[in-house]
Order: structure tokens, then sequence, then C-alpha cells
């Protein structure tokens, strides 16, 4: 199962087709071909396989990473980073 933690659009190239997000204080680039008209700076956005698949409200974003907070308490720092790193990166197999 894939689990997406909601990430925060800090930077857009919208020439390259590309966002910086904030994944719970982890930064990566993505792609945003199936977002990018309607992205913007500041917007939550949920990642499969390395692109932003859709825009989430702030409010249910919030919410999810409360409860990711709650789970990532319980790890330790390796774990944690992994989890945060790989949380867009599952295979269609699983």
């Amino acid at each position: 199962m894939c689990l997406s933690i909601p990430s925060r659009v800090v930077e857009i190239d919208r020439e390259k087709c590309t966002a910086v997000v904030d994944t719970m204080g982890v930064k990566r680039e993505v792609g945003i071909d199936f977002v990018e008209s309607e992205l913007k700076e500041g917007d939550f956005v949920l990642i499969h396989v390395g692109f932003a698949m859709n825009i989430i409200s702030n409010e249910d974003a919030l919410a999810s990473i409360e409860t990711y907070k709650e789970i990532l308490a319980l790890m330790d720092e390796e774990d944690k980073k992994r989890a945060i790193l790989d949380s867009d990166n599952c295979s269609s197999s699983t």
C-alpha cells in the first residue's frame, strides 16, 4: 500500500514543469504535469512516483501531517528520514 505525505509547494518552475516541495522538512523536486495549471506556492499536494498528483486542502493536509507526526514519533531518526523520502516511491505491485 502507498501512503503519500502531504507536501507544501515552496517553488514552481513552470518552464520545466516542476516544483520544489517540502515534505515535513525534506525538500525535493517533483513533476507538476498533472496539476500545473492550478498550482500555486503554498498549496499542499500528494505525490506519487515523483509527480504531484492532486492538490488537497490545507485542513486535510495538516490533519494528515499530524497523524504522520504521531507515527514518526515512534521511529528512530534513520527510519523517519527514509519513510519521508520513500513516501512517494511505491511500486504499482504494492
